[in-house]
């Protein structure tokens, strides 16, 4: 078994996986790391399983020390660590490798492997970002814009009226609530910018045929009446870093 970790600002996603996928997948706080919890939640996630090897990508470089620490105390194993110098599986056409995301390379890993290049990854998360792997197998750059629920956040704390809302579908186009009007306004209209950054992806590529895989929070709600998203994978980072570790 392979222990993998994803280590985001505010969750790990940490999951156990054999030679053909993702097993079982977990979130503990990142925070937990640098406060000493990480060490028993982990062992308790990992349970009776023989690991083989460690595998991590991480956005929050001080807490990889510790994934380190642990991996050598509890099992005596060194970590693998996802960067773009140890990158297999895809090319990079970017002109600053080391500014690219981890989780983002691990996440065209996976994409790749499974609908082959051209190739998008559209994560709902914090922010919402589109990745690309060009005709050649490269990961060639992205777009990043403000995710669903910074923008509703952000109306709230930055307007006298407007409430905190839940992200849920709406059916209506017309809001006849403060609610359902930004609702309508962050699901509606984020369909609408997804629809218009995977067309202008198409003609800059010059390819009618673009699969779109989705992952994060959001991406299951919005791809419910995305036609252009080809597939929603929530473990889709994890998989990337277990077809990485197996290709070393």
């Amino acid at each position: 078994m392979i222990l993998l970790f994803d280590i985001g600002n505010t969750n790990t996603h940490a999951g156990l996986a054999n030679d053909r996928r993702v097993v079982k997948q977990a979130n503990l706080p990142t925070v937990s790391w640098f406060n000493g919890a990480a060490v028993k939640l982990v062992r308790k996630f990992v349970g009776r399983a023989r690991l083989d090897g460690v595998a991590l990508c991480s956005v929050v470089p001080r807490a990889t020390p510790f994934v380190h620490q642990t991996a050598r105390a509890l099992w005596k194993l060194n970590v693998f660590e996802l960067t773009p110098k140890t990158l297999r599986g895809v090319g990079i056409d970017y002109p600053e490798p080391d500014t690219i995301g981890p989780d983002r390379l691990a996440n065209a890993v996976a994409a790749r492997h499974r609908f082959g290049a051209p190739v998008v990854v559209l994560d709902f998360g914090t922010a919402v970002t589109l990745d690309v792997v060009n005709r050649a197998g490269n990961y060639a750059g992205g777009i990043i814009a403000p995710g669903l629920a910074a923008m509703t956040d952000y109306l709230h704390e930055k307007t006298a009226l407007l409430p905190r809302i839940k992200i849920r579908e709406i059916k209506t186009s017309i809001g006849k609530s403060t609610g359902e009007a930004m609702l309508v306004g962050a699901v509606h209209g984020y369909r609408g910018l997804v629809r218009e950054l995977i067309g202008e992806l198409k003609r800059e590529l010059k390819t009618k045929r673009l699969p779109v895989v989705a992952t994060g929070g959001y991406a299951k709600l919005m791809a419910s009446k995305l036609p252009e998203i080809s597939a929603v994978e929530p473990n889709l980072t994890l998989e990337g870093l277990r077809l990485v570790w197996l290709a070393g």
